[in-house]
């Protein structure tokens, strides 16, 4: 699944261009992984751009604006909770990685990517060469753009999520594990968005279950 793209009028193939890939949302316990890649202009430099986390929610909102209207190609892509159910976070995570690349409308002659490993590439439509970079987002100005698209992204998803589901306070925590998310955890259960190979989601759907007197009965996604 990938969101809108942008890019100008340039050459579908780039060398000298670098990609920067991040995700948001490996850690929560609901919602969708989301990935994100950004050619950002060589010359028109953001002033700002950092790993998102380190960043205040007014300025990535900021943020995403400036790189979205002044990056010469980006692209935003995700893996839902069945994807990530299936194929474990993080599988699904490089899946949305991978999505996020196909997206983009130019071709890089170099992918930076956040993190220790790159994802497998097989297969994918691309001539180019990759490089994991631990802390990258931080780094590398084009993987800190990335993550703000992919942080914002999602928070945006999960805020929508929360008109769903507003007993779980999905805009305040994004899905992430809080006191609040527990305890509405033990009180309502699971929702569709939620992650049941994570543990704290499927002890609390056996949890519903066995208080309901269905015993040790299957759970849908278990």
């Amino acid at each position: 699944m990938a969101a809108s793209q942008r890019t100008l009028a340039l050459p579908l193939q780039a060398p000298g261009l670098v990609a920067g890939v991040d995700e948001a949302g490996r850690g929560p316990l609901a919602g969708p992984v989301v990935a994100a890649a950004v050619i950002l202009d060589p010359r028109r430099r953001i002033r700002g751009i950092n790993d998102s986390k380190q960043l205040e929610a007014e300025e990535r909102e900021a943020l995403f604006v400036k790189i979205r209207s002044t990056a010469l190609s980006w692209s935003v892509a995700w893996a839902d909770v069945a994807e990530i159910d299936c194929h474990n976070i993080l599988q699904a995570t490089h899946l949305a990685m991978r999505r996020a690349l196909i997206g983009l409308h130019i071709q890089p002659g170099h992918v930076q990517i956040d993190g220790n490993l790159c994802p497998s590439f097989v297969g994918m439509p691309m001539k180019c060469s990759y490089e994991a970079i631990i802390d990258g987002d931080a780094l590398k100005t084009c993987i800190g753009a990335a993550s703000i698209l992919a942080k914002v992204t999602r928070d945006r998803m999960m805020v929508e999520l929360d008109a769903l589901y507003p007993e779980y306070g999905f805009a305040a925590h994004k899905g992430y594990s809080t006191p609040q998310h527990y305890k509405a955890l033990q009180s309502h259960g699971p929702t569709p968005i939620h992650r049941y190979s994570f543990e704290p989601v499927r002890l609390a759907a056996e949890q519903r279950l066995s208080c309901a007197g269905l015993g040790e009965k299957s759970v849908v996604g278990l």
